[in-house]
């Protein structure tokens, strides 16, 4: 599993250079990864508009800061994503909002496709579902947790449809957009404000 994290983290980009690499892609008319296609393309697009959206709008509430800021271990929160993935657009600037309330916490991103390795080791469900967050302690290089690719609100809506419709449709992923824009990521972040007990 070490080798495994040192080899992704060697390609690793961080928030910034994510977004950069994003919109240089946009600019081709791509997305990440090998498959291109105008559908993934348009995602990408959107998903850009939401990242930007939510960088500016995103609070922490004081609780979720106080939590963070508490935190003395140095760790690498590393995440799996892609650009075209509607969950990741909504999910990592919460995470990106977290991390940077403390410098012992370095956010690195890494694309599902180019790291299989990785993205074996953290499978839900048996799928390669993202965003996954894999939280690494810095000096041992132990995983301590991971978390992704929803909230459990999200989740549970989720699992609620596919048991009705047998799996997720296009107007259930249109409603699902919905549902975080109205939740503003504060779904997210409750979860990752649990989530943080276990660095402390």
């Amino acid at each position: 599993m070490e080798h495994v994290i040192a080899k992704s983290l060697q390609k690793a980009l961080d928030y910034n250079e994510y977004k950069s690499l994003i919109l240089n892609l946009l600019k081709e008319g791509k997305s990440t990864g090998a498959v291109q296609s105008d559908a993934l393309y348009q995602y990408t697009k959107l998903n850009e508009k939401r990242m930007k959206r939510l960088d500016k709008q995103v609070k922490l509430s004081d609780e979720t800061a106080d939590k963070v800021q508490n935190i003395e271990k140095e760790f690498t929160w590393l995440v799996l994503t892609e650009s075209w993935c509607g969950d990741a657009a909504q999910t990592l600037p919460i995470i990106n909002k977290i991390a940077e309330k403390n410098t012992n916490i370095e956010l690195k991103v890494v694309l599902r496709d180019d790291n299989e390795d990785l993205m074996n080791q953290f499978l839900t469900n048996g799928s390669k579902s993202i965003p996954k967050l894999v939280v690494v302690e810095k000096d041992t290089k132990k995983v301590v947790g991971s978390w992704g690719p929803r909230s459990i609100e999200a989740t549970q809506m989720v699992d609620t449809y596919k048991e009705e419709h047998g799996k997720l449709d296009d107007e259930f992923k249109k409603d699902l957009q919905v549902w975080y824009n109205k939740d503003k990521g504060k779904s997210i972040e409750k979860d990752m404000s649990e989530f943080l007990n276990k660095m402390q």
